[in-house]
């Protein structure tokens, strides 16, 4: 008896461990920060207002309800540099992971076709980069980009280019290290997906006639959305509420969201509206996926 009892308490805690870690890494902080985004700006440190104030009793908790308020998202609706800001950061993360999906299904298509005792060594080869610092590899595409660099070199050898273009300060060079950056987390569920795949499928689709471009596009396709939908959110959700990639290689004349926060956090000494910021891109961001998970777990109770 004891024994069971035992085993169901370590069953309980294994499932609830997941939501202990999302309570005190995801939940606390965002009401925290939830809290700000209804503050006031103030000369003081903190530099909000109001704090809340235990000592003072019931009176305090009251007047710290009273002190709050919703002029931040207020702010947020009557100056277009947020949506200019918002609508900036998703057409980079949308078309950047679009060139992702269409650069990383290939590798990992190809990965996912070669021997077994390759296999590991290519996937190896793909997340290598990541055992460098992150700004480290930002720097070094940097240099390769600059007027004089070796990107540009090698156009001018090639004479592909008359003159040396500029790269750096343009949405061309957000995307190239976006690309880059984010590249293994777009190919690594898809080789999880198509590794998986059922040779039988395609063994008889092919054994019906059916070309080889017309089973990739009917089969292989279609089975490996998952693992597309999974690459997807891995990369689009990080890449909106990217700084330091558009910060280093981008320009400041239309900034990511993220470089706005850090503008209003770090520049403006303005706490509650960066938070204010920073609490719409989390909803934005998070209600579509909750949408989506509801929708997925109806149908899966309807089969």
């Amino acid at each position: 008896m004891k024994q069971q009892q035992g085993r169901s308490f370590g069953r309980q805690l294994v499932v609830r461990l997941p939501y202990l870690w999302l309570l005190a890494f995801f939940l606390v902080p965002f009401l925290i920060v939830l809290k700000i985004s209804l503050s006031q700006t103030a000369i003081a440190q903190p530099p909000y207002t109001p704090v809340l104030d235990l000592a003072a009793g019931w009176h305090g908790l009251g007047a710290f309800f009273a002190g709050l308020s919703l002029d931040n998202y207020v702010l947020l609706g009557s100056d277009p540099l947020y949506l200019l800001s918002y609508l900036k950061s998703v057409e980079i993360a949308a078309f950047a992971t679009l060139l992702l999906l269409v650069v990383g299904y290939p590798m990992a298509y190809a990965i996912a076709r070669t021997p077994r005792r390759w296999q590991a060594v290519l996937i190896l080869l793909t997340v290598l980069p990541f055992w460098t610092s992150l700004l480290i590899r930002i720097y070094a595409w940097m240099n390769i980009l600059q007027r004089d660099g070796p990107l540009n070199d090698a156009l001018m050898a090639l004479s592909i280019v008359k003159e040396p273009p500029a790269w750096l300060s343009t949405d061309t060079a957000i995307y190239i290290g976006i690309v880059y950056s984010y590249l293994p987390f777009m190919v690594l569920p898809l080789y999880a997906t198509l590794e998986k795949l059922d040779e039988s499928l395609l063994e008889a689709a092919a054994d019906l006639g059916c070309p080889r471009w017309k089973i990739f596009w009917l089969v292989t396709l279609p089975l490996s959305s998952s693992g597309m939908l999974a690459g997807v959110l891995l990369c689009f959700i990080p890449i909106v509420g990217e700084f330091v990639i558009p910060d280093l290689l981008g320009g400041s004349q239309s900034p990511m969201i993220g470089q706005t926060i850090w503008m209003e956090f770090f520049g403006n000494k303005d706490w509650p509206a960066a938070s204010a910021v920073a609490v719409v891109l989390v909803c934005l961001l998070v209600t579509p996926i909750v949408i989506y998970q509801n929708q997925a777990m109806r149908v899966a109770e309807r089969d």
